[in-house]
């Protein structure tokens, strides 16, 4: 009766155990990188009341027989599983999401804690706040943060460029002008008679007559009085020429042939009948109907005396005036003579003529359109300009028709102008405006210029694909900025990289290149500080910069569950925890830096309740087993 109640006993010291971790628990259920514990139960020597025997002959083998003698605590292990992640807000709170401990000393002994409550002391030092513990880096000593010192300056040495400049060229663009309505070469209106005998009578007493009327106009009335002797076809075309405005008979073989003065498509002419009977068209054998002249585009062969808008044909001698202004601002004065002896009769002896007349610029006589154009053999504004009059002679041509107009102005270069901001070698901050101007052949050159400092070197070559993509980049392009009190300094820009849109581009919109990047600064003072995953410490600067201020180390253990408790959420190496490994966060086995919260407790509630019924209901009943075991105790002293 003894063995039963030791064994109860066992059990209640057991629960009793297991109740205290439970308790423990939970009541740790809201300390921060708490982890929490459980029991773990093995029996305790059993007496042998029989032992095993080998089957022999009838008879069989028997097992063993047994009585356990209770309960004992045989292990209380730790849960490092990860606990729940906690935002505070503070830069120096620190967890870990995953495995590894931060590490604290106290001058002697290294610590270790999932709870990273660290903070600065008066002297920037980095501290655990619960315990005043200095905090260890990755090199195993404590963190100093230098707090105080300035960032120092740095000189810009590269400016990298974005945006876009554009493809439609506005400038640099030549002028140009063209002739207002195009050359063309024209025939004139014509009518033969049809009678070529070249004796036509007209009897003495008689008076035949016939009407001309030439381009619509009012009919010119010839008339032709009787004689004896016949009238030859010369005799015809003299009266008539004599008689009429616009057009010239002349002596056809025998027959009378009329024809406009002028030529072109607008000419007409027709022939009307006399009184009846003494009708002289029919006498000639004129056609009654309209006839019209024809006009196409002319070319340079054309003659001047077949343009449509010549009114009076040229003779040898004639004087054409070409009068302007060249592109350099010279005036222009020349004298065309007409002839072939002379300088032309042609169209293309014009444009040849007008072509030495201006030495600055270049005529251009388009075969398709007829049209006649001069255009400045440089871009830019310029005042050229040029008029063709008759000066003397018989001739002459409507030459208002053709006034020169300007059909592309001058015009400069396309720019696009960017500022940026540079960096002397002091710090101080200074403006350069970098101009992008187009070339003629469609380059880009890049002009720097300063306000307050003396800039040299263009950069020139910029060239583009078809698809707007940077197609040669010119060398290595920079310039040299020399500022007051400074030496000078080489400033490296890039562009983009050839065949890609990393950089700037030529499309089809207006101009937005900027400057996106440079790497120069001024001095800094620590403005922040911040905590990444890695665990270094970075500072944030005024100047925009960041510099590592100490990199927090990380521990990772072979077995974490080896690692002795020693309060204030701190551990501590036991030689069954293993080598310790330090290394940055979230490498190995260490677990990734997570700055501004805290880890909490593992420990879940709703298990550990569920586990202290199971304790109570244990305890219980090993209560009841002492109690049933003194009842029986007492039955048994009531016999004697």
């Amino acid at each position: 009766m003894a063995s039963s109640l030791f064994s109860a006993l066992s059990g209640l010291q057991a629960h009793e155990n297991w109740i205290s971790v439970i308790g423990n628990n939970l009541a740790n259920a809201n300390t921060p990188g708490f982890k929490s514990s459980r029991a773990v139960f093995s029996d305790q020597f059993s007496q042998t009341l029989r032992f095993a025997s080998l089957p022999s002959g009838n008879l069989g083998g028997r097992n063993p027989m047994q009585l356990g003698l209770g309960v004992q605590l045989a292990d209380i292990g730790r849960d490092f599983n990860q606990g729940a992640l906690a935002n505070t807000g503070r830069t120096f709170d620190l967890a870990l999401n995953g495995g590894g401990h931060f590490m604290v000393t106290d001058g002697i002994n290294t610590l270790y804690t999932r709870v990273g409550t660290f903070g600065l002391d008066a002297t920037s030092r980095l501290v655990d706040q619960r315990t005043g513990f200095r905090v260890l880096g990755i090199n195993g000593q404590p963190l100093n943060l230098d707090t105080t010192s300035l960032f120092p300056p740095q000189a810009t040495q590269r400016v990298s460029f974005a945006g876009n400049l554009p493809a439609n060229v506005t400038g640099p663009l030549p002028q140009s002008l063209t002739s207002s309505t195009p050359f063309k070469q024209g025939t004139a209106a014509s009518t033969t008679g049809s009678v070529a005998t070249n004796s036509f009578a007209v009897p003495v007493g008689q008076t035949w007559t016939m009407e001309v009327i030439v381009d619509g106009g009012a009919p010119q009335v010839v008339s032709l009085a009787g004689q004896a002797a016949p009238y030859t076809a010369q005799d015809i075309a003299n009266a008539i020429n004599a008689q009429t405005t616009g057009v010239t008979a002349t002596d056809n073989a025998g027959a009378v042939s009329i024809t406009t003065d002028r030529t072109g498509a607008a000419r007409s002419l027709r022939i009307r009948s006399g009184a009846s009977g003494l009708d002289l068209a029919g006498l000639t054998g004129m056609s009654l109907n309209q006839v019209a002249g024809t006009e196409s585009v002319a070319t340079l062969t054309t003659a001047l005396n077949d343009l449509p808008t010549n009114i009076t044909d040229y003779a040898d001698g004639d004087v054409i005036e070409i009068a302007g202004v060249d592109t350099d601002g010279t005036p222009v004065l020349a004298s065309f003579v007409y002839g072939a002896a002379n300088n032309g009769t042609t169209v293309g002896d014009l444009v040849t003529f007008i072509d030495n007349a201006f030495p600055n610029a270049t005529p251009t006589f388009d075969p398709v359109t007829g049209q006649l154009r001069v255009q400045a053999d440089t871009t830019g504004v310029t005042n050229l300009s040029m008029t063709i009059t008759d000066s003397s002679g018989v001739g002459g041509t409507d030459w208002a028709q053709q006034a020169f107009i300007v059909t592309t102005p001058g015009t400069g270069p396309d720019r696009a102008t960017t500022s940026i901001e540079v960096f002397d070698q002091a710090g101080t901050s200074h403006t350069v405006a970098l101009t992008y101007e187009r070339q003629d052949d469609g380059s880009w050159n890049i002009i720097p210029a300063s306000t307050d400092g003396t800039v040299s070197g263009l950069v020139s070559g910029l060239r583009f694909n078809q698809n707007g993509s940077i197609a040669a980049l010119p060398g290595t392009p920079s310039f040299q900025v020399q500022f007051p009190g400074q030496s000078a300094q080489t400033v490296t820009l890039d562009f983009g990289t050839p065949g890609l849109f990393d950089g700037v581009t030529q499309f089809g919109q207006g101009a937005s290149v900027f400057a996106d990047f440079q790497d120069g600064y001024g001095v800094g003072e620590l403005s922040n500080m911040s905590v990444n995953g890695d665990g270094d410490i970075q500072g944030f600067y005024t100047n925009g910069q960041i510099r590592v201020l100490g990199e927090i180390g990380v521990a990772s253990f072979v077995n974490d569950n080896g690692l002795r408790e020693v309060g204030d959420n701190l551990w501590t190496e036991t030689p069954n925890s293993g080598v310790r490994t330090v290394s940055k966060g979230a490498q190995g086995r260490a677990g990734q830096v997570v700055g501004g919260a805290l880890e909490g407790s593992n420990v879940a509630v709703a298990e550990e309740f569920v586990r202290l019924i199971e304790a109570q209901r244990g305890f219980q009943a090993n209560a009841r087993v002492i109690t049933t075991t003194d009842e029986v105790l007492a039955e048994l002293v009531n016999l004697l």
